[in-house]
């Protein structure tokens, strides 16, 4: 690891289903990232990290869970679900300024470098983890 490269570090937080974790998980998030060094990924971070928790809580019923990791000048958010069922792909960009609903996965999208989703399973627990990346400037 070069010399001023950051440690590599993870932070979860688990949250209830409640449409008020959305702002703790955004609010947290910024903390994490200004004490990493990181503010100039805060505003893009903290949008991508509404949108995947945001639909995690909408979408489900069970508990919920923000996670962040940086590590190699990448940062990923990720959002878990209780929910197996994979996400609904996200709206074509021309289809956003009409649409009701739909517009997270296009904004994570179109905002992110990556962005994915995999199925979960661990100790008999079921769900799907929603995830994106950012890479430092």
């Amino acid at each position: 690891m070069p010399e001023n490269e950051p440690e590599p570090w993870e932070y979860s937080l688990h949250i209830p289903n409640d449409p008020r974790a959305v702002t703790v998980c955004r609010r947290t998030l910024r903390l994490i990232l200004t004490l990493h060094g990181l503010i100039s990924l805060v505003d893009t971070a903290e949008l991508l990290a509404a949108e995947l928790v945001s639909n995690a809580v909408r979408h489900t019923t069970g508990p919920a869970a923000l996670r962040l990791r940086w590590s190699g000048g990448v940062l990923r958010i990720g959002a878990w679900d209780a929910d197996p069922e994979p996400p609904d792909p996200p709206l074509a960009l021309e289809q956003l300024t009409c649409a009701e609903n739909g517009r997270g996965l296009a904004l994570v999208r179109a905002c992110s470098d990556v962005w994915g989703w995999q199925p979960q399973s661990r100790n008999g627990n079921r769900g799907k983890y929603v995830w994106c990346e950012l890479a430092a400037a």
